[in-house]
């Protein structure tokens, strides 16, 4: 590939509301546009990934400890399925829905119905540092389908695969403004919102999701966010111990274990935790250090002498306070209390946490605030039992974080660790509103009339006919019928 060839970024202007101005009548063609428009243009971008992927993959090459393979198989091929997905399904999705008379209320005779889904209007669209083109990259072609205007204010560093996007959907025939890349600062999030924005999709700490949160409360702006998780992986008895650590040591090293859903504590049975214990180490060893933000480092250091002192015990070296990069820490004879364990770190970390049986295993999964995901690994009958007791957004079973790439699964979390869903169907109908049309037909509308005698009576008698048991419904036809008569011939 020749690198020349590469646009360089554009000038990044800081924040104003000039720079996003959308006219409202651009705005309103779009979403009103024949649907077949939108995904066609969706679709023109899917074709541009596949043709033009080794730019996407220079645009991520700045993220730290990433190769080239990773950021293909983890961003790029995912954003290309989700596209697809909303070609096939979007408009089926998105259309009107007639409720037709089955389950109309009987007194609604004359009244048609439907549901539609409308988009907000415009969407701003908060990208994380970990996997800057696809989480923004599939909410915002979900809000461009949908019919909305899309902001992307990127993480520090993370522009460059926006910009391409931007570049490609333009040529794909998107209009003038839909789309717009603002700059990487945190002003330019509560600028945004202060200028006026119809919702917020954000994917970050729960610091970060509290602090927003707060500032859109002031301006009764909808959102929805995916916060931080601490995942934990539960071992049934009767699990491959090798598999199970050889999933443990992927979760460690994918991308430098800056995944939401990486594996953070593991319930593991007492007799089991001795060779899990001992396979994790031979399958960790392997992998090469991570670079570790220094706020993360100097935390985590504190952590992990914290949950040392307090009797676990270290099956590699600590980290030191002043790194940058780090080799897998994992731990053993961990509690889940430790404050380790119930908090959010970007990090290859792991502890062991033995357990006498899953209902310990549970009680203790519940201390953490978080729930994003989890992992169960067994006999597939039991993994699938517990997996319906889990609290948690998310859970794969017998295998960990590639399953949840599937572009028609939603994702979010729980508790500390967001509200609401991106990807999917769901993800995409929470980029629209819901406006529910009646229509009456014919000429009756009685309820239009003052209330006169006996429709006291009537009510009463409609009331326990159709909703009373056997007992009240025996005389109910015929106190009907008299307060029929009483009401029209008094």
């Amino acid at each position: 590939m020749d690198h020349n060839n590469i646009p360089t970024s554009p000038v990044v202007i800081p924040w104003s509301y000039e720079v996003f101005a959308l006219q409202p009548e651009v705005r309103a063609a779009w979403s009103t546009a024949d649907i077949s428009s939108r995904l066609s243009v969706i679709r023109g971008l899917r074709r541009r990934i596949a043709a033009n992927a080794e730019e996407l993959v220079q645009a991520l090459a700045t993220r730290p400890g990433r190769k080239a393979v990773e950021s293909v198989s983890a961003e790029i091929l995912p954003l290309a399925e989700a596209c697809r997905f909303l070609e096939r399904e979007a408009a089926r999705l998105l259309a009107p829905r007639r409720l037709g008379r089955r389950g109309r209320p009987v007194w609604l005779f004359g009244v048609e119905a439907e549901v539609r889904r409308e988009p907000f209007g415009t969407v701003l669209i908060v990208g994380p540092s970990n996997y800057p083109l696809l989480l923004p990259g599939v909410q915002a072609m979900q809000a461009l389908a949908a019919g909305n205007a899309v902001l992307v204010k990127p993480a520090p560093g993370c522009r460059p695969p926006m910009d391409l996007l931007a570049r490609w959907l333009k040529e794909c025939g998107l209009p003038d403004g839909l789309f717009r890349v603002l700059d990487e600062s945190a002003d330019a999030v509560g600028g945004a919102i202060e200028a006026g924005i119809d919702k917020l999709v954000l994917t970050g700490s729960a610091g970060t999701g509290r602090t927003v949160a707060e500032r859109l409360a002031r301006h009764l702006v909808p959102s929805t966010m995916e916060l931080s998780g601490n995942d934990a992986v539960f071992v049934l008895p009767g699990a491959d111990a090798e598999e199970v650590a050889r999933a443990l040591a992927f979760g460690l090293r994918l991308n430098g274990s800056a995944t939401c859903i990486a594996p953070r504590r593991v319930f593991v049975p007492l007799e089991l935790a001795a060779g899990l214990e001992q396979a994790v180490g031979r399958h960790a060893a392997s992998i090469p250090p991570a670079p570790v933000p220094a706020p993360t480092m100097r935390r985590l250091a504190v952590l992990a002498r914290d949950a040392v002192a307090q009797g676990a015990r270290a099956l590699s070296a600590l980290p030191e306070g002043d790194g940058v990069e780090m080799a897998p820490l994992m731990l053993t004879d961990a509690r889940p209390d430790m404050a380790l364990l119930r908090e959010e770190l970007f990090a290859p970390v792991l502890s062991l946490v033995p357990v006498r049986d899953m209902e310990e295993a549970l009680a203790g999964a519940a201390l953490s605030p978080y729930a994003l995901g989890a992992s169960v690994f067994g006999p597939v009958a039991e993994a699938r039992a517990l997996a319906l007791r889990l609290d948690a957004g998310t859970v794969t079973v017998n295998d960990l974080i590639v399953p949840t790439a599937d572009p028609r699964l939603p994702f979010g979390g729980r508790h500390a660790s967001g509200w609401g869903v991106t990807r999917g169907a769901e993800g995409l109908l929470e980029m629209t509103q819901v406006k529910a049309i009646c229509v009456r037909t014919g000429r009756q509308r009685p309820h239009f009339d003052p209330p006169r005698d006996g429709d006291e009576p009537l009510m009463l008698a409609a009331l326990r006919l159709l909703h009373g048991g056997p007992g009240t419904r025996a005389g109910a036809m015929r106190r009907l019928v008299q307060a029929v008569r009483g009401r029209f011939n008094p």
